[in-house]
């Protein structure tokens, strides 16, 4: 009897060590599959992940290929293509000529003074050097062109967006382009553009820059007397396809590119023409001048005589800039 109580236990002990080692196993296997299970998981969100970094890595790729060709092909671009390109943009400013000039006069915009220079003004306002001019050589314009001396064409570009983080200098043109074609007061232009070259609202370029708000730019021009209305309209960058396309064209005008210095064959801002000729602003240096002096000088006027009504520049509405090395 103990006996048979003795094998009854060793087999007791023996079915719980199986069930024990069943249950041991059982619980291994679904920790096994629950394993698999999570690496499989892992396994397919890391394809999806590089699955989407080669996407949008592709589409990085495609875009920098495609800026590249875009740019490759504007370079190679002929001036007639380019000045076709400008022609054929649908919206354009209202009061820029074919060649992306705003042309004003004493009689207002589109309007010339007979018998007077005519002088060309190519800007981007990022441009340090474009400030620079404008502060010293502007308020004599101003005052030559109230005084009906000389006409003024301003063509206002946009390159130099690159150097700023919000493209600066297209929304900057682009709110000059509108306020001349919705503002009919030419002052309120060139005061506009002289308060975003002034000293202390002027960006710094590249690293140095710091961004400027569309608010920050339209307190400038209703500082110089445009209207809110048109003001708060200003800044929606409606010009820039055109402003690409001139971008394009105006940098392949064989005439406007340097003729002498370390740009010579390429073309710079500030850019000045003067009866459609460049003014060779290295000139200036060779002469020890300084810049308004040499533009009264170039267009044939004494300083004295600068915003009197009645003297003209001896230059006329024909001649070209007289050279301030050599007097012809």
């Amino acid at each position: 009897m103990a006996q048979n109580q003795k094998r009854a236990a060793r087999q007791q002990t023996r079915a719980d060590r199986r069930a024990a080692e069943e249950a041991a196993a059982r619980i291994a296997a679904e920790k096994a599959a629950k394993e698999r299970k999570q690496q499989t998981i892992i396994g397919i969100i890391a394809v999806i992940i590089i699955v989407a970094l080669v996407v949008v890595g592709g589409i990085a790729i495609w875009r920098s290929i495609s800026k590249t060709a875009e740019e490759n092909a504007k370079a190679n671009m002929s001036v007639g293509d380019a000045y076709s390109a400008v022609q054929n943009v649908s919206v354009k400013p209202e009061r820029a000529d074919d060649k992306g000039g705003v042309l004003l006069s004493k009689n207002g915009y589109g309007k010339t003074v007979d018998g007077v220079p005519t002088v060309g003004i190519y800007m981007d306002f990022m441009c340090p050097g474009c400030g620079s001019m404008n502060r010293q050589l502007d308020p004599s314009l101003i005052k030559m062109v109230n005084a009906g001396q000389l006409n003024l064409d301003l063509h206002f570009l946009s390159f130099m967006d690159r150097y700023s983080t919000d493209d600066y200098s297209s929304r900057a043109a682009s709110s000059a382009l509108y306020i001349a074609g919705h503002d009919d007061d030419p002052t309120h232009l060139l005061d506009y553009v002289a308060n975003l070259y002034a000293e202390d609202f002027q960006p710094q370029e590249g690293s140095s820059y710091k961004s400027v708000s569309d608010d920050k730019l339209k307190e400038q021009a209703v500082k110089a007397g445009v209207e809110q209305s048109v003001a708060d309209k200003a800044y929606d960058r409606t010009y820039q396809d055109w402003l690409d396309a001139i971008n394009t064209y105006t940098p392949k005008r064989t005439e406007l590119l340097n003729t002498s210095g370390s740009l010579e064959g390429q073309f710079s801002t500030p850019t000045i023409t003067i009866n459609g000729t460049r003014w060779d602003l290295n000139q200036l240096t060779t002469a020890d001048m300084t810049v308004p002096d040499g533009f009264f000088a170039s267009v044939g006027i004494d300083a004295d005589k600068v915003g009197v009504e009645g003297t003209l520049p001896s230059i006329g509405a024909e001649g070209k800039p007289i050279s301030v090395t050599t007097g012809q």
